[in-house]
């Protein structure tokens, strides 16, 4: 919205000039899709003000960032749980100087873990 003051008549005009629009169609994940919605229906927003948006600051700061603050899956969640198992009771891999010997031992069926090559003390 414009406002233009008419110096002969001494009026202030509100001229809306109409913002041509177009659609864009994009292909997503559904899931995706209805918790982007919900999202922006708790804050009060269209998803289609906040894809305007987005590519508004694109094209203003010439760049894409994403935040990454997602949680973490149960999946994930369940293998560090086994991952600390594991480095707590010494299966862990030995430390290699080269990724040869690397790829030997994960490739050897009859590859040692650590606590199985040095005794604990």
């Amino acid at each position: 919205m414009f406002l233009i003051l008419d110096n002969n008549i001494q009026n202030i005009y509100n001229v809306c000039i109409m913002n041509k629009t177009t659609i864009i169609n994009i292909r997503t994940n559904s899931i995706v899709k209805n918790q982007a919605r919900e999202l922006a229906d708790k804050l009060g927003l269209s998803l289609s003000s906040i894809v305007n948006a987005y590519l508004r600051q694109f094209i203003r700061t010439r760049s894409v960032s994403f935040s990454l603050g997602e949680q973490p899956s149960e999946f994930l969640l369940k293998a560090l749980v086994q991952s600390k198992k594991d480095i707590g009771g010494g299966y862990t891999s030995p430390v290699f100087d080269n990724t040869e010997d690397a790829d030997k031992w994960l490739d050897n069926p009859k590859a040692k873990y650590a606590n199985q090559i040095h005794k604990r003390v």
